[in-house]
């Protein structure tokens, strides 16, 4: 696990929540990003330095502690997931945290809940239902900023059940996107045009 190079005063308390769960992860199957493409996500948020961020796939917590420990107290996390009991398990996680900025968590299907959510977001990340990140992506898409970073995970492995996403990224004409290599995964990092 890296630490930012200027550690909010928070910073011990979310970087201990996430070593916690990485260790549960090494345990038991937890779909989290991890630490690896964990680094990819931190330094898109401190070089873009959001105010408002969304994230599809709350699970249990990590991203949301991952991405607020680096956003300013003055930013907003909107985070959704689609089932209660994981929810619960994030909230704790996020409280534990400390975190500067305020995260809501919204739970639910996002394809229900991103119609409903006010924009506009600086930044968007997606790591839930493989097959509806295109059907997320153009849900949220009215409600991102001009220069707003998508980062969607799992780009690698499923690359073929993701491939509408990654060709509408890749060939729309609204993104300038590009995919980086983490061990046998990847990310895609898409900036809107």
């Amino acid at each position: 696990m890296t630490t930012t190079q200027e550690p909010h005063i928070s910073g011990t308390d979310a970087d201990a929540v996430l070593r916690a769960i990485e260790e549960a992860s090494s345990k038991t199957f937890l779909p989290i990003v991890g630490p690896k493409k964990g680094k990819f996500l931190s330094e898109e948020i401190r070089k873009n330095r959001p105010k408002h961020v969304l994230e599809v796939g709350t699970l249990i917590g990590y991203s949301a502690i991952l991405m607020g420990k680096e956003l300013d107290d003055d930013a907003e996390l909107v985070t959704i997931e689609i089932h209660a009991d994981e929810s619960e398990l994030a909230s704790k996680n996020i409280l534990k945290a400390k975190l500067p900025a305020k995260v809501t968590i919204i739970i639910g299907n996002a394809l229900d809940v991103i119609p409903t959510l006010k924009g506009p977001f600086d930044f968007a990340f997606i790591d839930a239902e493989k097959t509806e990140y295109l059907r997320y992506l153009k849900l949220a898409e009215g409600k991102l900023r001009k220069g707003a970073v998508v980062f969607a995970d799992n780009a690698g492995i499923f690359a073929d059940v993701m491939s509408d996403y990654l060709g509408y990224v890749r060939n729309s004409g609204k993104y300038k996107s590009r995919y980086v290599q983490v061990d046998n995964d990847g990310v895609e990092i898409s900036v809107k045009l």
